[in-house]
């Protein structure tokens, strides 16, 4: 099978006037000013507006001039946006500076720990899997690529330790075997849509706010160790959940397509754990040991956010209510 290049997706529908003014921005219109600071930072309107601003990094949208990736005007709004948002991350997150401490706890899963993979590994439904996957694929379908902005970055071992671990991340050279690739043939094999960005309107903030945030840091050079914490809190915690997807794909009868993607995550990531923590942390933080308090911060971060939308996805769930935003297309219980 060939690798296409699919199409830049279409611009989301606002969801309040900070949003509704970037889009309009977006669409060459003037908008009216709005008050930036007046959206709740974790809400529906300032995620989709920072979401929509960092998309113009990655593939844009269609019919979106891309010399709009660095307008001025846009530039000081997102500015305005991200304020808000870490502001308020740094208030609902403690601060520390015990890296070695931050990364131990990761690695300890609790008896009685219970999260989505453990959800749908013992007794969740389909539609259920079908939702969570749709709500991943804002940051699955371009896996990588924000960890990515932070190579340029770091130097020396952390540098070429990373490349390592993004290699593998990009299928070491083969399309077919890119992460992404693998997570849209997932998506295919469930009946999803497959196309980039087909679910942002039916994501909730919890979503856009978790891939807003790795966009941030990744954008930002002085937020680099932070990335480098949310990328380790990934690679260290995702080999047992992902067995836990697996598994619960197999109990639904979903095919071979499907199980690819998780699969290949609980022994890559297992890999990349002793990478991240041995070859890019170590190094990165005996050159720059004042990055501590940044890098915990990313973990702590990443950690508070994952849990938001947990807590979301059960909120519904537990009522038999679809997890997308009311009003869009939801694939129902």
């Amino acid at each position: 099978m060939t690798v296409t290049m699919s199409k830049a997706p279409a611009l989301p529908a606002p969801r309040g006037p900070v949003s509704r003014a970037v889009l309009s921005a977006l669409r060459g219109e003037r908008p009216e000013p709005v008050a930036v600071a007046q959206a709740p930072p974790y809400g529906e309107d300032l995620q989709l507006a920072l979401y929509c601003c960092y998309e113009l990094h990655y593939r844009g949208f269609e019919g979106v001039d891309a010399d709009l990736e660095w307008d001025p005007a846009l530039l000081g709004v997102r500015a305005e946006l991200e304020k808000a948002f870490l502001g308020a991350l740094r208030e609902d997150v403690p601060s520390g500076t015990d890296v070695e401490s931050e990364l131990g706890a990761l690695l300890v899963e609790h008896v009685d720990a219970f999260g989505v993979s453990h959800h749908l590994h013992r007794h969740g439904h389909l539609w259920q899997l079908r939702e969570y996957v749709a709500h991943r694929s804002l940051y699955h379908l371009k896996e990588a690529d924000p960890q990515t902005f932070v190579v340029p970055r770091l130097h020396g071992p952390a540098k070429a330790a990373l490349m390592t671990v993004q290699h593998d991340e990009y299928g070491a050279g083969d399309p077919e075997r890119t992460h992404s690739k693998l997570f849209a043939d997932m998506m295919t094999e469930l009946g999803l849509c497959d196309d980039y960005g087909a679910y942002v309107d039916s994501a909730p903030a919890e979503m856009l706010a978790e891939v807003n945030f790795m966009s941030l840091c990744g954008l930002h050079r002085g937020w680099r160790a932070a990335l480098i914490g949310q990328f380790a809190t990934v690679e260290l915690t995702s080999s047992p959940g992902s067995d836990r997807l697996v598994k619960a794909m197999r109990r639904l009868g979903c095919g071979p397509n499907a199980l690819r993607f998780y699969a290949e995550h609980v022994e890559a990531d297992a890999v990349h754990e002793q990478l991240v923590r041995r070859e890019v942390i170590a190094p990165l933080l005996r050159a720059e040991p004042e990055l501590a308090a940044d890098l915990v911060f990313g973990i702590r971060s990443s950690v508070f956010l994952a849990g938001r939308l947990e807590e979301h996805l059960f909120h519904r769930w537990n009522r038999g209510e679809s997890s997308f935003r009311e009003g869009a297309e939801a694939s129902g219980p």
